[in-house]
């Protein structure tokens, strides 16, 4: 691949200097072009779908969505670099394998050391699997999460636990239920089931987590096994496992 070839890029940062201050930084560097800018995760995203830039500078810390929830909805991951104010965001940064991050406030040296690993990659094209680390990365943390971003189309929801109705199994992915409103998801049972606050989330079957608020009453089905009734009305299968945490959960 040619050296002289032109990435693009997009820059993601809800501050305007910060955002600034790449543009500058990237006068020095004739073999990447600018093709945007976001001040949010929700801009980005149509951003990221319209102009497909080969490289993102995105901000880990803004409102409402932040950079890794942005990622987790992508269908195809750009080369990443991090820039962000929050040292302890580094670490993590890194470990999902963006190519660098950028601690601000940095220098044009530090910054030109990043591009150089970015164009080193994007030459190669031997770009990390990006999807997969933060995968990993989200199984491996101990957290309970207290939103859920989704994505509809080229818009992102975000989503609160608390008014998630129930989760469902559909092959490799999930489906969100919430107010009125079901999601998929690409995203497992199992990290569902890990992170999410079990003292309001049960397993009751391996198709389904349900948010223990939203039983309306359990009903038997056969001679071993019940039926949560959702209280908009869904009838989900429980297993005998599941009966035995729900039990517990409810304290019944």
């Amino acid at each position: 691949m040619s050296q002289n070839k032109v990435f693009t890029v997009l820059i993601v940062d809800d501050e305007p200097p910060a955002r600034e201050v790449i543009r500058s930084f990237l006068e020095r560097h004739s073999t990447l072009k600018v093709v945007g800018e976001c001040s949010n995760g929700f801009e980005a995203l149509k951003a990221i779908q319209e102009k497909t830039p080969d490289l993102l500078f995105l901000d880990v810390q803004m409102p409402k969505v932040s950079g890794l929830e942005l990622l987790e909805v992508l269908d195809e991951v750009p080369v990443v670099i991090f820039s962000t104010a929050y040292d302890q965001y580094a670490l993590k940064a890194f470990e999902m394998s963006a190519v660098d991050y950028l601690l601000k406030p940095y220098s044009q040296e530090r910054f030109d050391k990043a591009i150089e690993k970015v164009l080193d990659q994007l030459h190669s094209g031997s770009k990390t699997n990006t999807k997969e680390v933060i995968q990993n990365r989200l199984d491996a943390s101990n957290d309970f999460i207290d939103r859920i971003v989704v994505k509809t189309g080229n818009k992102m929801h975000v989503i609160p636990t608390g008014k998630v109705r129930f989760i469902e199994a559909s092959e490799d992915y999930v489906m969100i239920y919430g107010e009125k409103s079901r999601h998929l998801k690409s995203q497992t049972m199992r990290y569902y089931e890990n992170h999410l606050d079990p003292g309001n989330f049960v397993r009751i079957h391996r198709s389904y987590i349900v948010n223990v608020n939203f039983v309306e009453r359990l009903e038997p089905y056969d001679k071993d096994t019940y039926v949560a009734i959702m209280t908009e009305g869904q009838r989900l299968k429980i297993s005998r496992t599941g009966y035995r945490k729900l039990k517990e959960t409810l304290n019944f």
